[in-house]
């Protein structure tokens, strides 16, 4: 079994380094960096499903299979057409472009490495669906649905904190205004916090609450959530968004960061108002 596990580690490994080898090759030939992203959510989505189905002895997949693939697929779908969406309407992505200004010369060398970094960091979450789908037993648990649950609310958080800055931006009125709006009153990444909150759901599925020890590589699907968020909060996420925004809104973005929270939704401090 051991073995099964460490090939799959292996296969998930190759694909997501060819496909971002890939992303790189679109971000090169059309200057636009946006595609980036929007090719790494659906390479997941396509990585995560296809290891989710895969078979195992011979066997079709099973129930739980099924499920797993289904929720990773709806995930990618609804985030991966957000992504391209905006992304078709952009230029080039300010985070990445602000890399490329940095990196001068070296610019192409840096950003393949970089994409294969993203790459080997995605791993970890790959690997959490297929092992969450690999759960012994092919019958669906109350847990299973509990985990359904919290990547569908993930999803939907996700949905609307995009809606709502996209209605936001979409307002003359709030041209270089920082949105304060709906859940981003509580926090500054809304978007990402939900996005985070759904990996919580590999867990739920695919650790044996009832007997820990029956099924001991569920407990690795505790590295998607943990992983996510680092990426989230220390890495792609967070810090180089927030750092465009101070180029692009300077105190107004300042005065945000004083009152609300920066990851997980929490009423606003009283310190300012932003114009």
């Amino acid at each position: 079994m051991t073995v099964v596990y460490l090939e799959a580690l292996a296969a998930i490994a190759l694909s997501l380094s060819v496909l971002m080898a890939g992303a790189w090759v679109v971000q090169q030939r059309t200057g636009n960096s946006g595609w980036v992203d929007t090719i790494w959510t659906f390479s997941l989505g396509l990585v995560g499903a296809g290891s989710a189905l895969w078979p195992i002895g011979g066997t079709a997949p099973n129930a739980r299979q099924w499920l797993v693939a289904v929720l990773v697929a709806i995930w990618s779908l609804r985030l991966g057409v957000h992504i391209a969406i905006r992304s078709a309407g952009i230029t080039d992505d300010p985070r990445y472009a602000a890399f490329a200004s940095e990196w001068g010369a070296t610019s192409p060398r840096r950003m393949f490495i970089f994409l294969q970094n993203q790459a080997l960091g995605s791993i970890p979450l790959v690997f959490a669906i297929f092992v969450a789908a690999r759960l012994p037993g092919g019958d669906l648990r109350l847990a299973d649905y509990l985990g359904a649950l919290v990547l569908l609310a993930g999803i939907a958080g996700e949905a609307l904190a995009d809606a709502q800055l996209r209605a936001f931006r979409a307002d003359p009125a709030n041209r270089d205004r920082v949105c304060d709006v709906g859940l981003w009153r509580w926090s500054r990444h809304p978007n990402y916090f939900f996005g985070g909150f759904g990996w919580l759901a590999y867990p739920v599925i695919g650790i044996a609450f009832d007997d820990p020890l029956s099924y001991p590589w569920g407990w690795a699907t505790l590295l998607a959530p943990v992983f996510m968020y680092w990426i989230l909060v220390y890495v792609t996420g967070i810090p180089p968004l927030e750092a465009q925004m101070l180029r692009s809104r300077g105190e107004r973005y300042r005065d945000y960061q004083l009152r609300t929270s920066a990851f997980f939704p929490m009423p606003p401090q009283k310190k300012g108002v932003v114009t």
